[in-house]
């Protein structure tokens, strides 16, 4: 599959992949833009296609990693799935 004309290809960090904790696993796509220094995006991915994408960037994939890794330790890897939570969650 390639990308389309004006979308531009992406980097993806050594730091990027499943993580599992609790028997449960979600998708940790850590990104920029190939060829650029801009911030990584960090987005998280259910099982369930549920997406969490965090309204600012970081700095270093490093950065994007550890505040995955802290939300996790603080809410807990479940918090990243819609269920009958109103209210989504904001990171």
């Amino acid at each position: 599959m390639t990308n389309e004309p004006d979308e531009p290809e992406m980097e993806r960090s050594e730091l990027a992949g499943e993580f599992t904790e609790d028997d449960v696993t979600v998708l940790v796509d850590i990104y920029r833009p190939a060829g650029t220094q801009n911030d990584w995006i960090l987005e998280v991915i259910t099982e369930e296609d549920d997406l969490t994408t965090w309204e600012e960037p970081f700095a270093t994939d490093r950065e994007a990693f550890e505040e995955f890794l802290a939300t996790v330790e603080r809410d807990g890897i479940r918090s990243f799935f819609g269920g009958e939570d109103p209210e989504p969650a904001v990171h």
